[in-house]
């Protein structure tokens, strides 16, 4: 009985060993696209943005969830880096904010060229891809980042911001946020309002992926209606599996089924297993889950590295990847099925994405209300007679930044 026991152990063993040889065969041909990283903020917490200091080299990063060595050891090809900045700089200084954080990404691939590429389209990951450096795109997260301005969300266009969370845990001016859903937030636009449309048609025409990862059921529904091109949650999991707001429910994996859409699974243990412990393998059931209801084209990772306190035994850093891929294959998966949620699920979205944008069209306008106008230049000049500017409420500095941008000037 002995000799059978220590002979099962081994076959497990071998067996075991066989899936992660071929998760690491598939994964040399199509690396990893992970939809969230805030390894940027990590940047700016630790080392207030100081990318040149010692502690700060990112081929030796301690302390962190990701690094160079880790991210080479993950097969991770193209990453989406946030660029965030708090809920509590909106109406604030969350643009300027939001500029420093795509400029640290920036300066990352500067840094680090031999390992980083910042790429603004799906033709730039697939060369990265051939090139064995990582896709690096701007993710930014948080609609409160626009400040309510279509000029401001042309401008972190124009800098290479590739996807835009519509909220973050705050509604905006425009837009309900997931919070809403736990009634810990009064629902201000039923969804979103007749300005939030005009945010999704202009991230349309733009070629920006709307992301609805932190946003209302209600904002999920009326932004997959309304967009002409499919969407993303960057970092979200199964609500069937764990109730928590954060997470997609089936009705609406149904829409993303409909829409060509994907949920990209974060792995934070409170979204995974709805308690402080989480395993890898409860992570393959929410990647199971959303292929079940939505379809295997609708699967992707967002793991959330680098913003997260908890993370799955077994996922512990972004060098985990091939680990969680060997777990789908060893679940009957198909070759196929695991290429579609490492990369090409992501890059289908991208290029619709990328089809459906117009920089033909005329861009969306948007009046401000005199009354706020007004306001703001009695407050700033000392005089009542607004000048006749078309845009919606926000920060006046928001739009001389923009002005000046376009000038030129800045």
């Amino acid at each position: 009985m002995r000799t059978s026991w220590w002979l099962w152990a081994l076959v497990a063993v071998c067996t075991g060993d066989q899936f992660r040889d071929e998760a690491e065969r598939i994964m040399r041909g199509t690396p990893v696209i992970d939809g969230h990283n805030d390894l940027p903020w990590r940047l700016l917490t630790m080392f207030n943005n100081r990318l040149q200091i010692e502690r700060a080299n990112l081929t030796s990063l301690a302390n962190t969830h990701t690094n160079i060595p880790k991210l080479r050891a993950g097969f991770v090809g193209g990453q989406f880096w946030s660029a965030y900045t708090p809920c509590d700089t909106q109406n604030k200084d969350a643009v300027k904010r939001t500029l420093e954080q795509i400029d640290v990404i920036q300066r990352m691939c500067q840094m680090y060229p031999e390992t980083f590429v910042c790429v603004t389209n799906s033709a730039g990951v697939r060369q990265a891809f051939r090139e064995g450096r990582v896709a690096s795109l701007v993710g930014v997260e948080g609609g409160h980042s626009i400040d309510s301005s279509l000029g401001v969300l042309r401008t972190l266009y124009r800098l290479g911001m590739r996807y835009l969370t519509l909220t973050h845990s705050c509604n905006t001016p425009w837009a309900d946020n997931w919070l809403v859903d736990t009634g810990e937030d009064k629902a201000e636009s039923q969804g979103l309002s007749h300005f939030g449309q005009s945010v999704v048609k202009e991230m349309n025409r733009l070629g920006v992926i709307i992301d609805l990862a932190h946003v209302s059921v209600a904002t999920m529904k009326a932004a997959l209606r309304l967009s002409t091109a499919p969407v993303i949650f960057s970092h979200s999991s199964a609500y069937s599996l764990c109730q928590h707001r954060r997470n997609v429910p089936d009705d609406v994996l149904r829409l993303v089924n409909q829409t060509g859409s994907l949920v990209m699974v974060n792995f934070y243990n409170d979204y995974v297993s709805c308690r402080q412990e989480a395993t890898l393998s409860q992570v393959a059931d929410h990647l199971d889950h959303i292929k079940k209801v939505a379809g295997a084209g609708a699967v992707g990772f967002g793991g959330d590295f680098d913003g997260v306190s908890r993370l799955p035994v077994g996922l512990e850093d972004v060098s985990k990847y091939p680990d969680l891929v060997a777990e789908l294959l060893r679940r009957r998966w198909t070759e196929a099925e695991v290429r579609g949620a490492l990369a090409n699920n992501l890059l289908r979205v991208f290029e619709a994405v990328e089809q459906v944008s117009d920089h033909t069209q005329s861009p969306e306008e948007e009046p401000i209300p005199a009354a706020q106008l007004q306001a703001s230049c009695r407050t700033m000049y000392g005089y009542s007679e607004a000048p006749s500017l078309h845009r919606q409420p926000g920060a006046l500095l928001a739009s001389l930044t923009t002005v000046l941008l376009g000038l030129g000037l800045l």
